[in-house]
């Protein structure tokens, strides 16, 4: 790849794209982010910054990147991850960064290798124009899967006075994203053969009554908790396995639900809301019998919308002739994991997270450029 100019947020994406950064935690013989670290460390040391790999697992680094003095005033961090989902299903090659009507095309294009490229740019752009604090880029590994990368990261003891986290938001300000919980319910049958009704025990069935309540839980009990910019919380059935065959009663039915959760909301609120769900069936039908087991969870996020750093955000979006939009962001990001260590973290950036893992993905090339300039004003306003 020929030298990328300083500040070409364009060019950074295309190249960023090219490189195949597939998360191997998500896809056998993914590659991961080391040649994209690598290489963008290239880039920003040409660039004028100071740069250093931490390893978040082995081989799966993190990019850290300054520029600028801490010790003159206030620090922002960028962050964004640099590794991307499979490729199956796509309609257009996933690598080859290709251009045209004025988009770039290429998996991680939008999620989130374009917001990366806008936060580099105008880290370096802010730092030349002169700033008084630090920029800190941090391009993360494996956010797609455990975000190893940014909790190494906070765990190392990384800090800034605000964050930026890339993610695309259609240059709208997000600074809030739901969290999730994962759970099991294990549903207790007793196994006969199909025609002793009298011994038997059907899980499914009682399975059945279970998410009957749920459904009740779903369309009656959650749309009553509600945040302002993210809605309503809410649950789905994800998945369900039981049974051994026609003529035999299921002696276990296991559903596994997805539970959207709001700021204020936590994993032990979920876990009890469905022992709760259970309690009423139980009492509906005596011989029920269920078991919850939460598995993997992730916490929302929540920041003001009267923090600084998004009255900063705002004022650089009207400098830049943009409109101002503060939404909530429908994905979990690493926004969550930041706030909790005491960094206020809002998503911010280029491209549309509709298209993120999608068949087509795709990111506006002017977006990338409007977001690099809006970035740039920020930077200059809230480090000095």
């Amino acid at each position: 790849m020929s030298a990328i100019a300083p500040g070409d947020a364009r060019a950074l994406t295309r190249a960023l794209v090219e490189i195949d950064s597939r998360n191997p935690s998500l896809v056998a013989g993914g590659p991961g982010e080391q040649a994209c670290a690598a290489f963008l460390r290239g880039v920003l040391d040409a660039w004028g910054f100071r740069t250093e790999l931490q390893e978040a697992a082995p081989g799966r680094p993190n990019l850290i990147a300054r520029i600028g003095d801490a010790r003159g005033g206030r620090t922002l961090m960028f962050n964004g991850h640099l590794d991307v989902v499979g490729v199956e299903g796509m309609i257009h090659s996933p690598f080859s960064a290709a251009e045209r009507d004025g988009r770039l095309y290429g998996r991680g294009s939008a999620d989130m290798k374009g917001g990366i490229a806008a936060m580099c740019a105008a880290a370096h752009l802010a730092a030349a124009k002169g700033i008084a604090g630090e920029i800190l880029v941090a391009a993360v590994a494996d956010e797609e899967y455990e975000s190893l990368g940014t909790r190494a990261l906070v765990a190392q003891g990384v800090r800034a006075d605000a964050c930026i986290v890339t993610e695309p938001t259609q240059l709208a300000i997000m600074p809030a994203h739901r969290g999730f919980v994962w759970l099991d319910i294990e549903v207790a049958g007793r196994a006969a053969h199909g025609s002793r009704w009298d011994i038997g025990v059907d899980a499914i069935r009682h399975a059945g009554l279970l998410l009957a309540e749920l459904d009740r839980l779903d369309s009656d009990v959650l749309p009553q908790r509600e945040h302002p910019l993210l809605g309503r919380a809410s649950l789905h059935a994800s998945l369900i396995q039981g049974g051994l065959g026609y003529s035999t009663y299921p002696d276990r039915c296991v559903i596994g639900l997805e539970r959207r959760t709001i700021p204020g909301e936590t994993v032990a609120d979920v876990v009890a809301e469905m022992e709760r769900a259970c309690d009423v069936v139980r009492a509906r039908r005596p011989g029920f019998s269920a078991q919850v087991r939460p598995g993997g969870a992730q916490g929302p996020s929540d920041v003001s919308v009267d923090a600084s750093i998004v009255h900063a955000l705002g004022d650089a979006l009207r400098a830049s002739g943009e409109q101002v939009r503060i939404e909530g962001m429908s994905a979990w990001t690493d926004a969550a994991l930041l706030n909790d260590a005491g960094i206020p973290a809002i998503c911010f950036g280029p491209g549309d997270i509709s298209l993120a893992h999608a068949a087509e993905e795709y990111i506006p090339l002017d977006e990338i450029d409007r977001a690099r300039d809006v970035l740039t004003a920020l930077a200059r306003r809230w480090c000095g």
